[in-house]
């Protein structure tokens, strides 16, 4: 990072929403520690099969590995409930495309825990078979938790898959990363395949006003907090 480009040298950081104080963790999700909660955005399940039907092959490893980072992240926390923000799947049929040992997966991370999936515009409707419940937003005291963002205040949404352009050893570097500003926030893309969209760019102006947000990069081996204005 460039030397006048301040960083938070905590791992995970603290992100606060509303008053309420979260972990960034470093694989893309937040967790509630008061709660026990943990909350991950836009996983986009077996995206690779979905390009497969339209000529566009990709290694089929996506849906293996998000499962598989998800699986880490909440045996690190342990949490009692887990939000899902919506976009879980990549299409509407995606859950038929899951292999038998990817739903056991699935299942051995629900076991003993509450588990939300929010409906996305990918997966607008999700069955009942895939364990726990569906919604389509969820609010825990000041807290909302929706995939698409409304810039509403003590909001948590997905569906934009920020990213930030940072500048490091005299060169650009383009990671994933949580956009805040204290009183709302996006969360990045958590799935293997998933693209983003940068944080300088209008759409995040819309929910934000200005560029007066934090970026929480997510780096090598620490959470970044910069500020939005300082990257490109």
């Amino acid at each position: 990072m460039t030397e006048n480009v301040v960083l938070s040298v905590a791992t995970p950081s603290a992100l606060e929403v509303a008053d309420v104080t979260f972990l960034a963790d470093l694989s893309g999700a937040l967790f509630w520690q008061e709660q026990r909660l943990l909350v991950v955005s836009d996983l986009h399940l077996e995206k690779g099969s979905s390009f497969a039907t339209r000529g566009v092959l990709l290694p089929p490893y996506d849906t293996v590995a998000t499962l598989s980072r998800l699986t880490a992240v909440i045996a690190r926390h342990d949490p009692r409930m887990v939000i899902a923000l919506g976009d879980s799947f990549h299409d509407r049929t995606a859950h038929e495309r899951l292999s038998a040992s990817d739903r056991e997966a699935l299942s051995a991370m629900q076991a003993r825990r509450d588990w939300i999936w929010i409906s996305g515009n990918h997966d607008p409707a999700l069955p009942s078979d895939l364990g726990g419940v569906v919604a389509s937003e969820v609010a825990i005291g000041p807290i909302a938790f929706r995939h698409e963002p409304t810039g509403a205040a003590g909001e948590i949404a997905g569906h934009l898959h920020p990213k930030a352009r940072v500048a490091t050893r005299g060169r650009s570097m383009e990671r994933r990363c949580f956009a805040s500003d204290g009183e709302r926030a996006v969360m990045p893309a958590f799935g293997a395949y998933t693209g983003g969209l940068s944080i300088r760019d209008v759409a995040f102006s819309k929910i934000f006003g200005a560029p007066g947000f934090i970026a929480h990069v997510l780096g090598d081996n620490r959470v970044h907090t910069i500020a939005a204005s300082r990257c490109y």
